[in-house]
């Protein structure tokens, strides 16, 4: 596993963790939850960022057929 990959992980693992912490108190604490949150979704960006995309490749067959007209 690479070191971006851990970042990732960690990012994404506390700041879950934190925003559950957060959440699962009597009296909330708005700037912990949104700091956990923030952390949760600096992740999820950075793994969606390596990602491909599925419309990459423009020169792939499509469903739709078309027929040549003579």
């Amino acid at each position: 596993m690479n070191i971006s990959r851990l970042i990732n992980f960690i990012c994404i693992v506390v700041g879950g963790a934190i925003a559950l912490y957060a959440q699962a108190e009597v009296r909330q604490n708005t700037y912990l939850l949104m700091g956990g949150i923030v952390l949760l979704m600096f992740g999820i960006y950075r793994v969606s960022r390596n990602i491909p995309s599925k419309y990459d490749n423009e020169e792939e067959e499509t469903f739709i057929k078309s027929e040549d007209e003579d």
